[in-house]
């Protein structure tokens, strides 16, 4: 929330305007990653769409390089390096502007990091998804600290909803199943998913798929209230005024990997969002990284993020905006001079925010040690 706190006191100053375009609205590394499409075929693609909005898309460059700034202090590598980190982002990102708006293809080399994870992402398969979120292989959905019982009325809504004929279709267009396979809820539960899940909707589905072969075929569904978006929108821009369909156009541009597997659907008079999750769909983990993984990252991420951005551009749109960065560049750094002070202010606050933390949670614990026993 800091990053929106800072955007809505700052942004409009401190950050040029860029074309109207569907952004992530929250893009740190960790919500890129590999994601399987409907076909079979793994992208690496934006894989979080909660905040998508209409916005400026040098929003979406800011919180990765951020992100990509905390991965390389992490890594305690120099300062120096985030700089190039910096630069390389713009090179990546530059040269998705000016390649062809329809080719998903990212022209630079993948770094190891993204190698490592790309090779076990095409080797997973239904038994790793469900030992990872299941914790189990069988045929049902383990009750427990993060799956709770439904309620009679969940389990009502939830039963409704899988009967609807655009849900079937959703659920058969994936991974070439036939058209007519009919779908079973085998189980269901409440997906307790950390603090914010409270009071939202969050429920796994565990479906089988009988497409006459005798060989059955499960398949893990999320459903997953959606929210009002954090993230600034452009005040013109034209939206789904409903949550779960903004997210779904929104990934539908942004990442049609994802957007393909998604639909918007109402349960129990919310608004919420289903798709099937794949065992291919993985968190990019950049937690080490050398400097040459570094600067190689942060160019490929940020060329992902420009073909997720460009694609909704004309050529004389694309064109219009790379020029933007060229005109707002330092002597010392090629990269725009609003970029580099946006990260460090942000950076800043950050570690700020941090160390005073710490210190309520010291001076906490002193009180608490001083305090008397009852005894005493």
């Amino acid at each position: 929330m800091q990053f929106y706190r800072w955007l809505e006191k700052r942004g409009a100053r401190a950050v040029p305007k860029g074309p109207p375009v569907w952004i992530c609205g929250d893009c740190h590394a960790g919500n890129l990653g590999p994601v399987a499409a409907p076909d079979g075929r793994i992208h690496v693609q934006i894989r979080d769409i909660d905040q998508t909005v209409i916005g400026n898309p040098n929003h979406d460059l800011i919180r990765l390089a951020l992100s990509l700034c905390s991965a390389a202090r992490g890594s305690d590598l120099p300062g120096v390096t985030t700089a190039h980190m910096l630069e390389q982002m713009m090179i990546g990102y530059q040269r998705a502007l000016m390649g062809q708006r329809a080719q998903n293809a990212i022209e630079s080399d993948k770094p190891e990091c993204i190698r490592i994870v790309m090779r076990k992402a095409m080797s997973r398969t239904w038994k790793h998804l469900a030992r990872e979120r299941l914790k189990d292989v069988k045929p049902k959905i383990p009750r427990g600290e993060r799956f709770w019982p439904l309620a009679p009325a969940e389990d009502n809504a939830i039963q409704g909803l899988f009967e609807q004929e655009d849900v079937r279709k959703l659920v058969t267009s994936l991974k070439s199943r036939p058209n007519d396979a009919e779908i079973e809820v085998l189980d269901a539960a409440y997906w307790m998913k950390g603090c914010s899940s409270l009071g939202r909707l969050r429920f796994a589905i565990l479906l089988n798929v009988n497409d006459g072969n005798p060989k059955e075929e499960f398949c893990l569904i999320d459903i997953k209230e959606a929210s009002p978006p954090a993230a600034p929108r452009y005040r013109d821009a034209k939206m789904p005024r409903d949550n779960g369909q903004r997210v779904v156009e929104g990934a539908k541009h942004l990442s049609p990997a994802l957007g393909d597997r998604m639909m918007a659907a109402k349960l129990l008079d919310r608004s919420v969002v289903v798709r099937e999750l794949m065992p291919q769909d993985l968190k990019l983990e950049i937690d080490s990284l050398s400097r040459e993984e570094a600067v190689n990252s942060a160019r490929y991420l940020a060329e992902v993020v420009g073909k997720a951005h460009a694609r909704q551009m004309d050529g004389a749109t694309r064109r219009e905006f790379s020029s933007t960065f060229k005109s707002r560049r330092s002597a010392q750094l090629d990269a725009p001079s609003w970029l580099w002070s946006s990260v460090v202010e942000l950076a800043a606050a950050h570690e700020a925010a941090y160390l005073e933390h710490c210190r309520e949670f010291a001076l906490g614990a002193r009180s608490h040690a001083r305090r008397p026993s009852a005894r005493e």
